[in-house]
């Protein structure tokens, strides 16, 4: 079953910490986000293996803009 790792929010990607194939746990780090002038974590909402990577560095994304899908 797929996880989808959303944005919680307008923002822009400023690094994308884990890559395909890596194993994640709950909570992880996934991305660091730019949102009304603050850094802001996006953690891993289940535990699983990073199937895809949507985002990158420097895009911008729209809030619930799916970022990752886990396995």
């Amino acid at each position: 079953m797929s996880t989808e790792v959303r944005a919680p929010m307008v923002g822009k990607i400023l690094s994308v910490k884990v890559e395909v194939g890596q194993t994640v746990g709950e909570d992880d780090e996934m991305f660091i986000i730019e949102a009304m002038k603050m850094e802001i974590p996006i953690g891993a909402p289940a535990a699983g293996t990073v199937k895809e990577i949507k985002a990158q560095a420097g895009k911008s994304v729209e809030s619930d803009e799916v970022l990752a899908i886990i396995e």
